[in-house]
């Protein structure tokens, strides 16, 4: 019986050795992409189980000839005869354990035996789908070969590749590159379900003004006192907010809107990015930004579109849906926000981690940018070859999708932030509580007022000085021992301080803030240098690098050239006489709170409200240019344009069609000429106009240069973000070849310039009259 017993045992170890055999070529890792054909020993598996079998039976008819043997003995007697019993009752069990097994083997030779037809039959399908993942040869995907073959290179050179089933064959490399990616076309043996109809799009929710701004607080999160500054000023400014919605829902009298899903990514706050403003926002660093985002949040929440607010990388990715890995792969499902509201990098972080994703949903994104982006800029291939790349251009966006701070780059949007509003009674008691011979001075950092002894003797003859200048524990050596120095005040009392003082000095820097309007707001002069010559980014540390040419003549231009005069004064600090004489006048003079109407929360979100309904830089696309235009018959037929009455200019034909979608609407356009030392910003704002850069296609004709009576011996198409324009002297002219060239800024003196400038709303440069 021991020997039966270890013959059984030796029996097992030998089936399941024997099973497992055939089937080690099997990896438990193979992915679903892998195909193998190999499966080994088919016939001999199924010898091996009937042998097993039949092994298994003959073990149970010995078993019963001795089971018989031992009941039918009488040598046992008496006392005796319990031992046989004892030792039947072990053999019985014996018995139904080899039955059980027997029962088992058999089982399992049936279910191999089908694993193993059905392997042979898979085993054939995929030696003709082995066959079918050669690299196609189509046209249509002229990229295919060498995506495979940098797939076959790299595949593991990022693990979002794994994340979608790439295991190092040929198939998984072209399943990947047609499903996921596209550039190879869809494999004909793939199981995938036949498109079904698609469902009629489900109706957009109807975005609603809202009427409290608790939930928007709850929205942008804590941990950050960047993110509180910004919850403060919205906390501050929430009444005037609340107001100006419920006028502007009068103004568009129940208009339909619908609601947009929008990311707000704030990238300068990232922990990736460095996050340099928290730590300075108690320490007097720039506030203009975390000011302008404070606002944009406003705006949109009130405006009732739906917002998620992300200050981290890891909270980015997940709102996007990254796979894991290092970025180069696309997002793993549909993008689920209408629009992207973020900065430079926030920019590029998205491009980092979204692979070909960011490609296909550019066009979503809207960067908020100080100081503008340049079409020159913008353009990659045109940056590297003219000289204008930086490290903050070349994204190859619609220039409009830059939104700035200020309306000094008609190329781009103008976003614009807020400043308080007053109302009657507390205007007039401002006039009531000046103090005429008290100065504020423009400048919270130490470092702002060093070498500014001159100005700040000859100011101290006339007036109290008051400072702001952030300081621990000792006073700042920079600033005179005459100066009054508050040290860094908050929000409110700041505001107090602007509403007894006379006049807001500023010292050449910083540049273009939120401060000299706040100022204005509140009664105050603002006096300010003139910079000649023009600070930009070719004699100037501060703007080398930034990706714009723009020259900028003081250190507000826009309250220089949009307010002026008698709230904004403009003088050469170099020479003492003019900025004594500044000084004594602007004392005596008297002037109101002013502020400009797209400084108010109600101009800011009728300005929004604008862009979101109208601007689609998804679906809008310039008419197609020709390659060449030297033949007339290439020419479209004349009549988008007409000579105005007084045959200075060209303006929209009254007997042209409408494109009743078209934004702006063509009806405010303009066409001007350049002189040879202005850009078009120059030529439009003489004119008391604005340059409109979505109206250069019209333009871009060679019958308008007829039509304003220029005559052009030879015209060619060529990449020049001064383009159109015309070479008088030789009589040359050049039509545009790329439209993200097409650029309201620039001059050279070689070049008359065609203008499409538009008229606008008073006190709203970013709308025309009829834009809203």
């Amino acid at each position: 019986r021991i020997f039966v017993l270890g013959i059984g045992f030796f029996t097992l170890c030998f089936l399941m050795t024997s099973l497992g055999g055939q089937f080690s070529t099997k990896r438990l890792g193979d992915s679903p992409f892998t195909i193998r054909t190999e499966v080994m020993g088919a016939l001999e598996s199924r010898g091996v189980l009937r042998r097993m079998s039949d092994m298994l039976e003959m073990l149970m008819k010995r078993m019963d000839i001795l089971a018989r043997l031992e009941n039918s003995t009488d040598f046992h007697k008496g006392d005796e005869a319990r031992f046989p019993l004892d030792r039947f009752q072990p053999a019985a069990g014996l018995m139904e354990r080899i039955q059980a097994i027997a029962q088992n083997v058999s089982d399992i030779a049936i279910k191999v035996d089908q694993i193993l037809r059905n392997s042979l039959l898979n085993g054939k399908v995929a030696e003709g789908r082995r066959d079918q993942c050669e690299v196609p040869r189509d046209p249509k995907y002229p990229d295919c070969a060498g995506k495979v073959e940098w797939m076959r290179a790299r595949w593991t050179s990022d693990p979002c590749y794994a994340f979608f089933g790439v295991d190092g064959t040929e198939c998984s490399f072209l399943i990947y590159l047609s499903e996921v990616e596209w550039f190879c076309p869809p494999l004909p043996w793939r199981n995938r379900t036949a498109a079904l109809p698609s469902p009629p799009p489900l109706p957009r929710v109807q975005a609603a003004f809202r009427s409290d701004l608790a939930h928007l607080l709850e929205l942008i999160g804590t941990g950050k006192e960047s993110l509180s500054f910004m919850k403060k000023r919205i906390r501050h400014l929430a009444q005037q907010w609340l107001r100006a919605a419920r006028r502007l829902e009068q103004k568009l009298k129940d208009r339909q809107r619908d609601q947009k899903h929008i990311l707000i990514h704030i990238g300068f706050l990232t922990e990736e990015s460095g996050d340099v403003f928290s730590p300075r926002v108690l320490k007097g660093g720039p506030l203009g930004e975390m000011v302008q985002w404070a606002d944009i949040l406003a705006a949109l929440f009130l405006l009732g579109h739906s917002l998620r607010v992300t200050v981290s990388l890891k909270e980015l990715q997940s709102h996007l849906g990254v796979p894991p890995g290092r970025g180069n792969c696309p997002l793993t499902s549909p993008l689920p926000f209408d629009l992207i509201y973020t900065d430079y990098h926030g920019l590029q972080q998205m491009k980092q981690h979204m692979g070909l994703s960011f490609k296909k949903y550019r066009c979503r994104v809207r960067v908020i940018d100080t100081f503008g982006t340049e079409p020159a800029y913008n353009h990659e291939e045109y940056a590297t070859l003219r000289g204008y790349r930086t490290n903050w251009g070349y994204w190859n966006l619609q220039p409009t999708q830059f939104m700035t701070m200020f309306p000094h780059t008609p190329d781009n949007s103008f976003m614009g932030f807020v400043s308080e509003e007053l109302n009657k009674t507390e205007r007039q008691l401002i006039k009531s509580n000046k103090v005429s011979s008290m100065a504020v001075v423009y400048g919270k950092e130490a470092s702002i007022w060093k070498g500014k002894e001159k100005f700040l003797a000859i100011l101290n003859k006339y007036m109290e000085i008051h400072g702001t200048v952030y300081y621990e524990t000792q006073r700042p050596p920079e600033v005179p021992a005459f100066v009054k120095n508050h040290g860094l005040l908050p929000q409110h009392e700041f505001q107090q301080l602007l509403r007894k003082a006379k006049l807001f000095i500023g010292f050449g820097f910083p540049y273009e803030g939120p401060a000299p309007l706040e100022a204005i707001a509140n009664g105050c002069v603002f006096l300010q240098a003139r910079f000649n010559p023009p600070h930009s980014s070719l004699n100037h540390e501060f703007f080398r690098g930034k990706p714009t040419s723009r020259e900028v003549s003081s250190q507000h231009p826009y309250a220089e050239d949009f307010i002026g005069k008698p709230h904004v004064w403009t003088v050469d600090y170099n020479n003492s006489e003019e900025f004594e004489a500044a000084i004594k006048t602007i004392m005596r003079t008297q002037v109101d709170p002013y502020l400009p109407y797209e400084y108010t929360c109600e101009g800011m979100l009728e300005r929004i409200h604008a862009y979101i309904q109208h601007q689609d830089f998804c679906t809008t696309s310039s008419s197609p240019l020709p390659p060449k235009a030297k033949s007339p018959a290439m020419q479209s037929p004349p009549g988008l344009l007409a000579l105005s009455p007084n045959a200075t200019h060209l303006v929209w034909s009254p007997s042209a069609r409408r494109d009743p979608h078209a934004w702006p609407p063509v009806d405010s356009l303009q066409v001007w000429v350049s002189e040879t030392h202005h850009a078009c910003t120059e030529t439009c704002r003489r004119r008391g106009l604005v340059c409109e850069p979505t109206f250069f296609r019209f333009l871009n004709k060679k019958e308008v240069f007829l039509q304003l009576s220029i005559t052009c011996d030879s015209t060619e198409y060529e990449m020049n973000h001064l383009y159109p324009a015309v070479a008088e002297n030789v009589h040359e002219c050049y039509l545009q070849k790329e439209p993200l060239l097409f650029s309201c800024a620039g001059y050279n003196t070689k070049y008359r310039r065609l203008c499409p400038c538009r008229d606008y709303r008073k006190g709203q440069v970013a709308l025309c009259r009829d834009c809203l």
